[in-house]
C-alpha cells in the first residue's frame, strides 16, 4: 500500500512540476495577441498592423529558446551527478523567478523600451529552466517505473505538458468570459501568469519530498567506487551520436506539434482566420483534454505491443491527414471546422506523445540519460520550435498563404517519421540499465 502511495507521489512530483513549467512557458504563446499590444510598439507606417506586433512578440518567444540548450546541459549534468530530485527542485525555483517577472512587468505605455526588456529577461530564465525539465523529470519517471510499465510511466511526462495546455486554455477562456476587453488589456491579462506563480510553492514542496530512483542511487555508488566514471557533454555526444540524432528527429515532430498545432492555434485562428478568441480557446481545451485522457492508455499499450509500431503508425497517419485537413479549414474557416481538424490531429498526436518520452529515455544509459535527453531535446527545440511561430507568421505575411502552418508541421513530422525507423525496440527488456 505504501509502495503504491510512494509511486503515485513520484508521478505527481514529475507531472505537477512539468505542468507548471509548460503552463508558464506556453501561456505566453496563448496570450501573444494581448502581450503584443501591451509590450511592443506599433508599425510606424501602419499603426493598425497587428502582424508587426505579433512578429515582435513571437521573436521574443523564440529568444527563450536560445537558453534551452544551456539549461539542458547544465541542469542535465547536475541531474546526472547530484540527483533527479535536486535538479527538479532547482528547475522549479528558476521558473518561479521568471513567472514573477512577467506577472509584475510594466507595459510599454508605462516604461517604454524597458517593458520588452523585462519580457526578454523573463523568457531567458524560462528557457534556461525549461531546458532542464524534460531530461530530469523523464529520467525520474522511467527509472521509477515498475517492471513492464515504463511506457505507462513515461506517458505522464507529455500528459503533464498537455495538462498545462488544458489549464492554460481554460484560464484564457475564463478571463475572456469574465472580463471586458478594457479590463483584459488593463490588468486581467496578468491573471494567467499569477495562477502559475501560486502553484510554485506546491510544486517545490512535492518535488523536495520525492524519492531518488534506485537506478540513480546505484549509479552514484558505482561512481564513488570508481567502476563507472562521470561523462562530459562532448564525450556523451561522441559516444552516443546515433541516439542523439534519432532523439532530435523525434523531438522535431514533438516541438512543431506543440508550438504550431497547439499553442500557435490561438494566434493563427484569431489573427489569420479571423475566428473568435473565446471559441478558439474552447477548441484548444477540447483537443488538450482528449489527449490528457488518451496518452496514458497509449503508453500502457506500448508496454504490450512495443514502441515502434505505435510511433511509426501514428506519424504516418499524422502526415497523411495534415494537408487535406488544413486545406479544408482554410477554405471557409469556421469554429466547427477548426474543432474537427484539431480532434483528428489530436488522435494521431496522442499516440505519438504517449510513447515519445519513454522512447527518448530508452535511447540513453543512466549515467548520461538526463543530459543526453536534454541535449537532443533542446537543440532540436531551439532550431525548429523556438522561432516556429515567428517563421510561420512571416511566411503567412510574405506569401499570403494560410496553409503555411500545415507545411511547417508536415516538414517536422517527416523528420520524426524517418527517425522512428531507427528506434531500437526496448519495450520488453526487463531491466533498462542492467
Amino acid at each position: 500500500m505504501q509502495s503504491t502511495a510512494v509511486s503515485k507521489r513520484n508521478i505527481l512530483a514529475a507531472v505537477i512540476g512539468n505542468a507548471l513549467e509548460w503552463y508558464d512557458f506556453l501561456v505566453f504563446a496563448f496570450m501573444t495577441p494581448i502581450v503584443a499590444k501591451l509590450f511592443f510598439p506599433s508599425n510606424p507606417n501602419d499603426p493598425s498592423d497587428d502582424l508587426n506586433k505579433i512578429l515582435m512578440t513571437t521573436a521574443v518567444f523564440g529568444v527563450g529558446f536560445f537558453m534551452r540548450p544551456v539549461g539542458g546541459i547544465l541542469l542535465g549534468l547536475y541531474g546526472d551527478r547530484k540527483g533527479r530530485k535536486a535538479a527538479m527542485v532547482m528547475v522549479t525555483a528558476i521558473m518561479a523567478v521568471a513567472i514573477a517577472l512577467i506577472t509584475f512587468a510594466p507595459t510599454y505605455q508605462g516604461v517604454g523600451i524597458w517593458a520588452p526588456i523585462f519580457i526578454v529577461l523573463a523568457r531567458l530564465l524560462q528557457g534556461f529552466a525549461a531546458g532542464g525539465e524534460f531530461g530530469t523529470s523523464t529520467a525520474l519517471l522511467i527509472e521509477l517505473a515498475p517492471k513492464g510499465k515504463r511506457g505507462f510511466y513515461g506517458s505522464w511526462q507529455m500528459t503533464g505538458q498537455m495538462a498545462a495546455l488544458l489549464i492554460g486554455a481554460a484560464v484564457g477562456t475564463l478571463i475572456t468570459d469574465v472580463f471586458t476587453q478594457e479590463q483584459l488589456m488593463g490588468w486581467a491579462w496578468r491573471i494567467p501568469f499569477a495562477v502559475g506563480l501560486l502553484i510554485v510553492p506546491v510544486a517545490i514542496y512535492i518535488r523536495r519530498h520525492v524519492e531518488e530512483p534506485e537506478t540513480f542511487v546505484k549509479l552514484q555508488a558505482a561512481q564513488k567506487a570508481g567502476t563507472v566514471r562521470q561523462v562530459g557533454v562532448l564525450e556523451m555526444l561522441r559516444t552516443h551520436v546515433r541516439e542523439t540524432l534519432v532523439g532530435m528527429g523525434l523531438v522535431v515532430t514533438a516541438t512543431v506539434s506543440i508550438y504550431i498545432t497547439f499553442t500557435y492555434l490561438v494566434t493563427y485562428s484569431t489573427v489569420t482566420l479571423k475566428l473568435p478568441l473565446h471559441d478558439t480557446f474552447m477548441v484548444q481545451m477540447a483537443g488538450a483534454a482528449m489527449m490528457v485522457v488518451l496518452m496514458p492508455f497509449m503508453g500502457a499499450w506500448s508496454d504490450r505491443i512495443g514502441r515502434r509500431p505505435l510511433m511509426i503508425g501514428s506519424l504516418l497517419g499524422y502526415l497523411l491527414v495534415l494537408y487535406p485537413l488544413y486545406a479544408w479549414l482554410t477554405d471557409g474557416p469556421t469554429i466547427a471546422k477548426l474543432m474537427t481538424v484539431q480532434i483528428v490531429v489530436c488522435v494521431f498526436v496522442s499516440v505519438f506523445f504517449g510513447v515519445f518520452s519513454t522512447v527518448m529515455a530508452e535511447l540513453f544509459p543512466a549515467h548520461v540519460r538526463s543530459v543526453g535527453m536534454s541535449m537532443a531535446y533542446n537543440i532540436a527545440v531551439m532550431v525548429f520550435g523556438g522561432f516556429a511561430q515567428f517563421i510561420v507568421t512571416w511566411l503567412i505575411k510574405t506569401t499570403g498563404s494560410t496553409m503555411s502552418p500545415a507545411f511547417y508541421v508536415m516538414f517536422g513530422v517527416t523528420l520524426g517519421f524517418i527517425a522512428s525507423f531507427f528506434i531500437r525496440e526496448r519495450a520488453h527488456e526487463e531491466h533498462l540499465d542492467a
